[in-house]
């Protein structure tokens, strides 16, 4: 496994980081004003989802391998609702270093 401050990539770090500590500041701080996601393919509301996805669910992603540019990851994610599953993560990030997209589905 790949520790978070191994992350080649400011944003995914911080994106990554804040998702294992729960932290919700840290998490909307990590984020574009504007950021969006989707889960296998489909569009998602992003608020709605990470509640029931990450926070509220205990989140936590394990990384496995990240890409040359560290923008794509393969994660064991786990949660409470879904128990632990193989997911591939990849992240656009804006020039000021914040996640403005993310698309998560599995690996």
């Amino acid at each position: 496994m790949i520790t978070p401050d191994q992350l080649t990539d400011p944003a995914v770090r911080a994106f990554v980081v804040a998702v294992n500590a729960g932290d919700r500041a840290a998490f909307d701080a990590a984020l574009a004003p504007d950021a969006t996601m989707s889960d296998d393919g489909s569009d998602r509301d992003l608020g709605q989802w990470t509640e029931k996805e990450v926070f509220s669910s205990g989140g936590h992603m394990a990384v496995a391998s990240q890409s040359e540019d560290g923008r794509a990851l393969v994660v064991d994610y786990r949660n409470d609702t879904w128990g632990e599953m193989r997911t591939a993560w990849r992240f656009d990030v804006t020039a000021d270093g914040r996640v403005s997209r993310f698309e998560t589905g599995q690996a």
